[in-house]
């Protein structure tokens, strides 16, 4: 039989949360969408995305508007071309890749059930040791350096501290972080765009007195063409994150000297397709890649396990997001927390959906 697209579902998948601030503002819930991709053959596949609108231009509203249009075209369509389905959606518009990315995640799920097999074994990969940082937003240095020290009796190892509000007082930031966590716990950055210029310089040279692992994008993406000169000037290894969307955005950073690493993120990529060609070109150029994401539940944090355990250049482990203050848990099965390890059952495809009863209070649109 060949399989066939039936009808979509598609849910306002709004998840309560203590309020998260970054460099760009603040968040007191996840905008998430969650689609349910039915097929012929009686089973469906799940894909959930987090819009993160000063990051990536998309609220849960325009999500659930293109989720609509973008149901209208795979009525009738087969669920295992990916590569032709994503290319629907592609043509049909540029950008929104937060909620391709539910789309997108919905296919794998599909196709790893029909194949009978975890996700990660059916794109090829095997299980290794995940251990996730843990974010501290922005806030006083006093404040969040008593973060820290809670997440350090918690048992974290790796913190991952926004910065990006203003250079002198993120130095001080990470000073009180490092006084007041020692010498062993790994520190990494993100500015998420803050930085001028000349401040991402004083700010990197600065922070390099504390031992930083690395900075995620220390400025606008505007002004890519000045990465190649503060790679230079900093002592901190730099992290690409706004700056590469796909492919073709790693290659350009990569061969232009930009940056040490790579952030990939599905509501950057559109998905697992993109991603996985993000990854792969990192790869041949010998850049080491992060799993990070946004504010996603359970359901996507399965699908991104999945594609760590399959994607052997991913060195670093941004896999938090329901550890940042989320007030309820939608998800059943799934990807579990051991600490800050991870792990996941060996069930088929993604192996996590929605609970029904978290559902029954979501407004929710049927496409067939």
């Amino acid at each position: 039989m060949l399989l066939k697209i039936t009808k979509l579902d598609i849910y306002r998948f709004s998840i309560p949360m203590e309020p998260f601030s970054i460099a760009t503002g603040t968040m007191d819930h996840a905008q998430n969408v969650l689609i349910r991709v039915h097929t012929n053959a009686g089973f469906y596949g799940v894909g959930e995305c987090s819009a993160f609108p000063m990051i990536v231009g998309e609220t849960q509203d325009t999500c659930l508007v293109m989720a609509r249009e973008f149901a209208r075209l795979w009525i009738g369509e087969d669920p295992l071309n990916i590569p032709a389905r994503m290319q629907q959606l592609h043509s049909f518009t540029a950008g929104n890749t937060t909620i391709k990315s539910a789309f997108d995640m919905a296919l794998y799920d599909i196709a790893a059930k029909n194949a009978g097999l975890p996700l990660y074994q059916f794109l090829g990969g095997k299980r290794r040791v995940v251990e996730t940082d843990i974010t501290i937003g922005i806030s006083t240095p006093e404040e969040m350096a008593q973060k820290a020290i809670g997440f350090k009796s918690s048992g974290a190892t790796i913190l991952k501290v926004k910065l990006g509000k203003d250079a002198a007082t993120d130095v001080e930031r990470i000073k009180q972080i490092r006084q007041a966590v020692g010498a062993d716990m790994k520190i990494r950055v993100d500015a998420n765009q803050g930085w001028s210029f000349d401040d991402a310089v004083y700010a990197l040279q600065n922070l390099a007195l504390y031992n930083i692992e690395f900075c995620e994008q220390p400025m606008r993406t505007w002004y890519n063409d000045r990465l190649p000169e503060l790679m230079q000037l900093s002592p901190v290894k730099i992290m690409a994150d706004e700056s590469v969307y796909n492919h073709h955005d790693a290659r350009i950073q990569i061969e232009s000297g930009s940056c040490h690493y790579i952030n990939i993120k599905f509501s950057k990529s559109g998905g697992i397709l993109e991603a996985k060609q993000i990854h792969d070109t990192a790869a041949e150029r010998s850049i080491p890649c992060m799993m990070g994401g946004m504010l996603e539940s359970r359901i996507a944090l399965s699908a991104k396990l999945h594609f760590v355990y399959a994607s052997p250049n991913i060195n670093f482990y941004d896999m938090d997001t329901c550890m940042l203050g989320h007030l309820a848990d939608p998800c059943i099965g799934g990807v579990t927390y051991n600490g800050y390890y991870l792990d996941i059952p060996d069930t088929p495809g993604i192996g996590a959906d929605a609970d029904e009863t978290y559902l029954e209070k979501c407004e929710k649109w049927v496409v067939s």
